[in-house]
């Protein structure tokens, strides 16, 4: 019961996924909002937590929707005083090869995912600066980060909620905001047509759900990146190798083309620790280095 008391909203929580972190959650003592599009899923939900022992309740809401979200946040906030948790798990799919995308396919996912996830962190972002203390999941996609065909929408909304969580996680971490994303592999609705059922029967939500413990827990990190499915566990990382000092001159393209794979050499790459590190590093390697907290502004 390590979320004894803790206040934890997960959206798009009326089924696959979503239901199995809120289940989880509420497992380990943490008071869940369930929230989701659909008000009769979400009750029920709630319904199978309460009937477990657990403490929940439904908020219906599309996460699109600022002023539901808004009104979801301020009831929480009414009853129980602070919000400590939020798992952004709300989404949709509208796979198509990129050719065969409209652009109001694309903008539909992005909105969901991407501004959804904004939507939501920013209600409960000044709750958890004034009570110094909060833990942020946005969940993000192997797809995002590698890319899948066919999901040129939903790669980049995975993507662009990795850099949301970077820089959250950097302005969070003072107030004790932890800021992290969840890749998961889970057979859901979103899944179904996309893997094998052989696949799918390996996959079952519930053994992604345990990732969230230490993504949220007193003690979790914040900017890391957990993957996780049928039980295994990993993260990913963006990284920067070291690079060519190349300079400049009518020949600088050539020279960089010829130099690729020094440039591209992976044996010394680091994780930046923010997203001024390429600057500072561009800029010693120039002969002019500038102090961190500078860039950082």
């Amino acid at each position: 019961m390590l979320l004894k008391g803790r206040v934890a909203i997960v959206t798009g929580a009326g089924g696959g996924l979503g239901r199995a972190h809120a289940h989880f959650l509420a497992g380990q003592g943490a008071i869940v909002v369930v929230n989701d599009v659909s008000d009769g899923n979400a009750a029920t939900v709630a319904g199978e937590i309460v009937a477990a022992g657990g403490e929940a309740i439904h908020a219906a809401a599309s996460v699109t929707d600022e002023a539901g979200v808004e009104a979801m946040i301020a009831a929480v906030r009414a009853r129980w005083g602070r919000i400590d948790i939020l798992v952004n798990n709300a989404g949709i799919l509208r796979d198509k090869s990129f050719v065969k995308m409209t652009l109001d396919e694309f903008r539909m996912v992005v909105d969901v995912h991407l501004i959804g996830a904004a939507v939501c962190t920013k209600a409960v972002w000044e709750t958890m600066r004034q009570q110094r203390y909060g833990r942020i999941v946005m969940t993000t996609s192997s797809s995002g980060l590698y890319g899948n065909f066919g999901q040129a929408n939903y790669g980049a909304a995975k993507m662009a909620l990795v850099g949301l969580m970077q820089t959250l996680g950097i302005e969070g971490e003072k107030y004790g905001i932890r800021v992290n994303c969840l890749a998961p592999t889970a057979a859901t609705q979103m899944t179904h047509d996309v893997l094998s059922e052989a696949s799918l029967a390996l996959l079952a939500p519930d053994l992604v759900s345990p990732g969230l413990l230490a993504l949220v827990g007193d003690d979790a990190p914040t900017r890391a990146i957990l993957c996780a499915g049928a039980g295994h566990f990993a993260t990913a990382n963006i990284t920067l190798t070291e690079g060519v000092q190349i300079g400049s001159g009518a020949d600088a393209g050539e020279r960089v083309r010829a130099c690729w794979p020094e440039i591209a050499d992976r044996g010394a790459e680091i994780v930046p620790a923010y997203g001024f590190v390429q600057a500072e590093r561009e800029l010693a390697a120039a002969g002019a280095p500038v102090e961190a907290a500078v860039l950082r502004g």
